[in-house]
């Protein structure tokens, strides 16, 4: 076998254009190529910043594709919470093959020590954990949400027989949009929307700057204190918003002020893998003509909880409720859009959120684990903390 760095245009091709034969027959959707090159892009993907990253092609004695891996750090997570510098892996593919795998993972991890690294988390992203974080290992029925990790069920014994260990679990949730919510959670919710400090309201797509600094005041309050997630700058946050534009429906992002000052937001958007799925990974003229068909035909039945988030202060007092009710009213009574609604994913170190979503109702529909590889094989492993 044979594992070259990318620095060629036809590897880069190759790199997008391998797992296509992989995933023939599974509900796999493939990822749009310019969502993927974009993370390799410091034009593109901010984290270049405060990182760097490569990636490699694994090709048998014949020359044929076999595999593909990344890897990167980012010095602003490296050591946040970390008792070693760790950096990550991601985008791997790889046929059923653990010596294949295990040179993959190996040329990864020597890299990662070149610099500076002792330890790596796999399959992650380089950039947020919104996109490609994680390993699918229940759900494989089920077809992959936007920029969400979708794979093969032998992919998890390729991890842990190289020696990954679950560092935290990942549930995303599914329920049908008009089933009625739990009723303890009604109740807290009719508490907050009696008090006149409290308001909750939709997005307005032409008020960027408010809805951007709003989101990056919740989020910093919120996820910024979790392990591994650094501070959204006020740039980053207006980026954020920015991307959300082309396929934001305003009616289903919601924020929540008390005495006018944001301490919420429920960000929900519709599930454009729904519509991606059609165009085969590209955006070409062709593509987008598909994507506006599909979008004027409304094809596109589902939206995705992507984001919540709630300053601390206001936890504990059925603000969230309040916000997920307001949403609630709006879906299904006032804007019946969406029949079906998946939360995505929430981390098995948050028991606050996943007592939202179970209150919210449905099951979870899938589940994906991040995983962590300590380079000292005799160091002691210590799982993700839970958040009280």
């Amino acid at each position: 076998m044979i594992i070259q760095e990318i620095v060629r245009t036809s590897d880069r091709k190759a790199f997008l254009t391998f797992p296509i034969a992989l995933y023939k027959g599974t509900p796999w959707i493939r990822p749009l190529d310019k969502d993927i090159e974009g993370v390799f892009d410091a034009k593109v993907n901010k984290t270049w910043r405060e990182g760097e990253a490569t990636r490699w092609l694994l090709k048998s004695g014949d020359g044929k594709i076999i595999g593909r891996i990344a890897a990167f750090v980012n010095q602003k997570t490296a050591t946040k919470d970390n008792a070693q510098p760790t950096g990550g892996v991601g985008f791997f593919e790889c046929i059923n093959d653990q010596e294949a795998a295990n040179l993959l993972f190996d040329t990864a991890k020597a890299w990662l020590i070149s610099k500076g690294m002792e330890a790596m988390d796999g399959p992650i992203n380089f950039g947020d954990r919104n996109a490609w974080w994680g390993l699918l290992v229940d759900g494989f029925h089920l077809e992959p949400n936007y920029q969400c990790n979708y794979n093969p069920p032998y992919y998890r014994d390729l991890f842990e027989s190289y020696g990954f260990q679950v560092y935290f679990k990942q549930f995303t949730y599914a329920r049908r949009t008009y089933d009625p919510l739990d009723p303890r959670l009604l109740k807290k919710a009719k508490l907050i929307l009696s008090n006149s400090d409290y308001s909750f309201h939709h997005v307005k797509k032409k008020e960027l700057e408010k809805n951007a600094a709003a989101f990056r005041t919740v989020y910093n309050a919120a996820w910024a204190r979790h392990t591994g997630v650094a501070e959204m700058s006020e740039a980053q946050a207006v980026n954020v918003i920015k991307r959300m534009m082309p396929i934001m429906d305003e009616k289903i992002i919601w924020f929540g002020y008390y005495k006018d000052e944001p301490i919420a937001f429920y960000v929900n958007l519709p599930e454009i893998n729904q519509v991606f799925k059609y165009v085969n990974g590209k955006l070409d003229l062709i593509g987008k003509l598909k994507f506006l068909y599909h979008q004027w035909r409304q094809t596109n039945q589902k939206m995705l909880g992507l984001v919540f988030g709630l300053v601390p202060e206001h936890q504990g007092k059925g603000v969230d409720g309040a916000l997920i009710e307001s949403t609630r009213v709006m879906v299904q009574e006032e804007y019946k859009r969406y029949p079906y609604l998946e939360l995505n994913w929430i981390g098995d170190f948050n028991p606050k959120m996943i007592r939202v979503a179970e209150q919210v109702g449905g099951d979870i529909s899938k589940t994906h684990h991040t995983y962590r590889y300590l380079f000292d094989r005799n160091a002691p492993f210590e799982r993700m903390p839970i958040k009280g």
